[in-house]
């Protein structure tokens, strides 16, 4: 897979700076996330026809996937400026101005998303598992297949530039293998790494929940850092997968309301 990267900071993030970030992340994708996931892709800066959200020639999507790098918090009609564009094809969005409200650096906010779009470039996968609270730990909900929701507050440097830690396939298991790493850090926390279907403290997940019928997060009790990023980020409501769910919404309100309106006039 090549992941177009298009720049439209407008000046806020040079190019040479995305370069540099890109760079770090292939490195990722090859030496850190493949030999664990036999996955992977490679991201490639692209030139832009526009400045704004428009009509796109080749010159700006070359890949099987794009990421746009924004610098804004608000992009108008950017699904369905995309869905015009580039149609059918996996896509996601990094802002600038989101990253500084997180408090974390833009490559860290850049590398969450490759490895997300990789893994789950239609984000439609979904694993069985248990309820992450303990006092519903014996029913079954459908974790989403996020490689860096539930270990998002943590990072690591390539060649200077930081980069998200991610989760490994072990993670999704039923089970703790002795002296298993569900994590790439395999960070310590409480005298304890993470747990199959667990999270990090600042970080949470996401499920399906067949008893409520609804997606849900769950983060640690009383972590703040956790709280105030599902926040931010839900203010937003910009990631690829409420995205996905919106436009699925949208998609099924239509069909219903063509379908009062084909029964009517049959009448």
């Amino acid at each position: 897979m090549i992941i177009s990267i298009l720049n439209h900071t407008n000046g806020e993030i040079a190019d040479s700076k995305v370069q540099e970030a890109i760079r770090a992340i292939n490195r990722q994708l090859q030496e850190d996330f493949y030999p664990y996931w036999g996955i992977s892709a490679q991201l490639r800066l692209e030139g832009r026809s526009t400045s704004v959200p428009g009509p796109q020639s080749i010159a700006d999507l070359r890949g099987d996937a794009v990421l746009y790098l924004w610098n804004d918090s608000d992009v108008p009609g950017a699904l369905g400026f995309h869905d015009r564009t580039n149609g059918g094809i996996p896509f996601g969005f990094v802002f600038t101005k989101l990253s500084e409200e997180l408090g974390e650096n833009w490559t860290v906010t850049l590398s969450h998303e490759a490895l997300e779009l990789v893994a789950d470039p239609e984000v439609n996968l979904l694993v069985q598992g248990p309820h992450p609270d303990p006092a519903r730990q014996n029913d079954l909900v459908f974790h989403w297949y996020e490689m860096c929701d539930a270990v998002q507050a943590e990072n690591y440097s390539i060649d200077g530039i930081e980069v998200s830690n991610f989760i490994l396939p072990l993670y999704f298991t039923s089970s703790d293998e002795f002296a298993g790493r569900n994590d790439f850090l395999g960070s310590v926390h409480g005298a304890a790494t993470l747990h199959s279907f667990g999270v990090n403290p600042g970080g949470y997940i996401g499920f399906f929940d067949p008893k409520t019928g609804d997606n849900e997060t769950f983060s640690m009790h009383g972590d703040q850092l956790a709280a105030k990023r599902r926040r931010i980020k839900s203010d937003y409501n910009f990631g690829r997968r409420s995205m996905r769910q919106n436009a699925l919404k949208t998609r099924k309100f239509a069909a219903y309301e063509g379908r009062k309106v084909m029964m009517g006039s049959k009448k």
